[in-house]
Parts: structure tokens; sequence; C-alpha cells
């Protein structure tokens, strides 16, 4: 797709399955930037993960479609790029200097063009003189790129912007104004104009191009409109938000608030005194929707048992001594044992079709492993657990969940379980009663492994004890299946060897 002559748009590809959206999380590139081939441009956030998207394509980089915090669609523009041989470098003066650090890396990505889905943004305060005071500012042909502007809309120029607190999605961006900057020479578009001086008490918004410090102004509660810039048309670049920052006694003019307002999370409406409201947004909205779909459409059963893992930790010692190199977690080892009990009880690896009306059982199994992130809980899937040896297993566990935690596992690894197991004992608790992972039909949880009396061979003995549970869909097995696979599972980790009959 291009826009100017030899200019090409790069549009936001299709990050992974049933996503049709991303939230721009950071640019790491600004409008002059040379790219090349590959080069990461940008950091989105998907229902699903945290990605860097590379640029297909190499130039000079002449608009950013979208600001931090906005959301675009799939098959939207994102980036546009212009050869270097052809394109002028009107912006090279306002280029920012910062760069973000290296993130998630976008494993694979499709070109296909979603459709034009409705633009949501993420509410925030403008920053605005002290309520009452107007202000006005002339706005050039078009939005600055990395301006929160949404892309093909403005207001015209002239128009006064209502003091106070201005809400992501209105024509006029709170924070951002692209005021005689579209010029490519650097001059206002319309010199008598922007040559009037203002009337008395009007304030014009502050000229800020960079996202990054509008971030930064906002965390140490700079107003921006405090500032003079020292860029070209009196940009406000990042040396002077530092300077601020810098300078003593800096009752520095703090983000206007509106009067008497609650301190609540900037830009959305207070629910009491000190509350903080945390929009459900990218990770944590997907959470919220599938475990509401799984409490909804599953019939869940919890059934639980202690057992003796005392055997259980002196196997995985034994292993671990004979070949230090490549250890073996507990973790692993109740991998195991659940791809043994799945074998045995293969209803539990299954899923319900409502719309067929039809219960499918999965050829193999494709372990969920929970793990709990800054982000959110995720469930990376280890595809065909059943193929991997116990080794191959402890490997793929080590390198899933670290790499959750990371956020770099591609969406395509987060999707398709069919059977998920949580290990909730790491919070320091005995037992749970989870969620099942929609649309699988079973989840085995386990409990926190402690010292507690029991009885061996008819005398009371010190034991490590832990207590197992399963949460099972009631539609594809009754009770005996689900208390079969209950028992294989603890009579496996309290006697190890029963294994070797079943591997």
């Amino acid at each position: 797709m291009t826009t100017a002559v030899g200019n090409r748009d790069f549009l936001l590809p299709d990050l992974g399955e049933g996503l049709s959206e991303a939230e721009i999380v950071e640019w790491r590139v600004a409008v002059g930037d040379v790219v090349t081939v590959d080069q990461t441009v940008v950091e989105v956030e998907t229902a699903k993960a945290v990605v860097d998207v590379p640029c297909p394509y190499a130039g000079r980089v002449v608009a950013l479609h979208g600001a931090a915090g906005e959301v675009r669609p799939v098959g939207q523009p994102l980036i546009t790029i212009a050869p270097l041989d052809d394109a002028p470098d009107p912006h090279a003066t306002y280029r920012e200097e910062e760069r973000a650090g290296s993130g998630n890396v976008l494993i694979g990505y499709g070109t296909g063009h979603g459709g034009t889905g409705r633009r949501r943004r993420r509410p925030r305060l403008a920053l605005a003189p002290e309520p009452g005071t107007p202000v006005t500012a002339d706005l050039a042909s078009g939005p600055a790129a990395g301006s929160p502007a949404p892309v093909g809309s403005q207001a015209p120029a002239g128009s006064p912007v209502p003091a106070g607190p201005v809400l992501a999605g209105s024509s006029r961006p709170a924070g951002s104004v692209s005021a005689g900057l579209s010029a490519p020479n650097g001059t206002a578009a319309s010199a008598d104009r922007t040559a009037e001086p203002e009337p008395t008490g009007v304030q014009s918004a502050p000229l800020v191009i960079s996202p990054i410090v509008r971030r930064l102004a906002k965390e140490h509660g700079i107003d921006l409109a405090s500032l003079r810039g020292t860029g070209p048309g009196g940009v406000i670049r990042r040396a002077d938000l530092d300077a601020a920052v810098a300078a003593p006694a800096a009752p520095a003019a703090r983000l206007a608030a509106v009067p008497d307002a609650p301190a609540a999370h900037v830009g959305l409406a207070p629910a009491g005194d000190g509350d903080t409201v945390i929009p459900l947004t990218g990770i944590r909205k997907v959470i919220a929707d599938k475990l509401s779909r799984s409490r909804r459409e599953i019939p869940e059963v919890t059934i639980w048992v202690d057992v003796d893992a005392t055997g259980l930790l002196e196997t995985r010692a034994a292993i671990n001594a004979a070949t230090p190199d490549t250890p073996v977690s507990i973790l692993a080892l109740l991998a195991r044992i659940c791809l043994s009990g799945l074998r045995k009880y293969p209803q539990l690896n299954a899923h319900v079709d409502t719309e067929g009306q039809r219960i499918v059982q999965s050829a193999g199994v494709h372990l969920g492993i929970a793990a709990q992130t800054d982000r959110g809980l995720v469930v990376p899937v280890l595809r065909d657990a059943q193929r991997l040896t116990t080794r191959e297993l402890a490997a793929a566990l080590a390198e899933t969940t670290a790499a959750a935690r990371a956020g770099t596992l591609p969406p395509a690894r987060l999707t398709g379980g069919t059977f998920t197991l949580n290990n909730y004992g790491v919070f320091g608790v005995d037992g749970s009663t989870p969620i099942i992972n929609h649309p699988e039909a079973a989840l085995l949880g386990v409990g926190r492994i402690v010292d507690k009396p029991w009885v061996v061979d008819g005398q009371l003995a010190v034991r490590k004890v832990t207590q197992i549970s399963l949460t099972f869909d009631h539609r594809v097995c009754d009770g005996g299946v689900a208390g079969g696979f209950l028992r294989h599972v603890a009579d496996c980790v309290e006697q190890p060897a029963l294994l070797v009959a079943n591997v």
C-alpha cells in the first residue's frame, strides 16, 4: 500500500489466532529516523502477549500512525516509510534521542488485512491551564507523526480547546498540538496567523512531538505548558524536561487536574477517595473474559486428595544425582504423571463442542502450564507433550515458563491446550478449586509440599505431604473417571515406580 509517491505504509500484521487489534506500548523510532529491513519499530500489546513488531521496509520514517496507549486494528497503517533517495527529511530536527531498550521478539506474523475495527483510546487527562482559561492553537494541515490524534481526523485551525480534562478519543487529544509543524521547512503553515499575538489571558497548548516526553512529564508531575521548548518552533524536547526535573525548588507546575477531584486513576471517573481505577485491557481483559465464560458454560466439579510425596522427592534426587547437568524438576515429574493418567483416562483430554453438540477427545496432549507473570496469569502450551521424554519435558517446561514470564512467547504458544497443570503450591497454599481453562475439560492442581505426620506401615512418621486436586467438566465424564484419574496420579506420586508400567 502506498501514500505519497514512493512512500509505503506498513500495516499492522495479524499477530496471532483470533487477534484483531493491538495496543501501542512504545514506539522504538521517531519521525525522521532511518530504518532498515526487519528493524523493530514498535512494541505492541495484544490480548495474549507483548511483542516487538519489525518493519519489512527500509527507508526514512515519515509518519507514525497512533500514539502510546492507542489501539490499532489489524490491517490498518502502522508506520509510513519513504525511500532514502526520494524523501526529504523535514522532521529530522525533531528526532528523539532516547531509544527504548530491547523487548520481546515477534517470532512470526502474517500480513492479513483485518477489518477496520473501531479505535479505542485509553482515557488520559489533558495537560491544560487553570480551569476557566481558554486555550487556542493553530493546527497545521495534518497531525504530527506520533501525535495521539486519530489518523485522518483533526480540529479545524484555530478551533478553541475547552479548559480542563479532555478524554482520549476527542478530536483534540490532550497534551499534543501539531501547530505549525507540517510545513517542510519547519515554519508555520500560515505565517500571518502564527505571527498574531495571543490575546491577554490566552495560553497556547505546549508543543510536544515525543510520546516519551509526555510520559516522563506525567511521571514527574511536570506541567508541559509551563516549559519553554528549545526545539525548532518552540517544541519541548527531552533536554527541556530533564532540566525542569533537575531544577531546584521546582514548584514546577503540576498537572492540571479537576478541582477537588479525589486521587483516582488519571482520566477516569473517581470511584472514591484515594481509589485506584485499573481499566480492564490487554491480557487482564482476556483473563477476565475467559474465566467468566468458563464459569458460565462449564459445570465444573473439584475433587482432591492428600498424598505422600516423599517417594517422588527421593526419585527426583536420584535422577539429578545421576545426571546433574540435565536436572529434572518436580513439575516435570508431575507432568509425566499427568500424561500417564491421560493415556489411561483420555476422556479428560477433551473439550465440549457446544455448537456441534459433541465431545471431542484430542489425539495428542497439548499440556498447558499455568504461569504467573508480571502481566497476569498465562497458560503456555507444550504441544504433543506425550512425545517428550521426562528430561525433554523438564527442559521444555523451564524454557517455556521463563519465556512466559519474560513476555517473549508468541501468541500461538498461548492457545490450543487440552489439559492444564497448575502448581499453585508455589504461592504457599495447600489447596484450591481453580477455574478450568476454557475450553479444556480438566485441570490438575498441586499444593505446597510440607512436612506432616503420616502413618507408614502402622507407625506415625514425618513425611513430605501435598494435596492434589482435579477440577473437571462434568459433561465429559462422571465421578468414576475423574476419581480414577486422580487416584492414578496420587498412586504415582506416592510410588513413582508405577510409572514404569505406563511409559
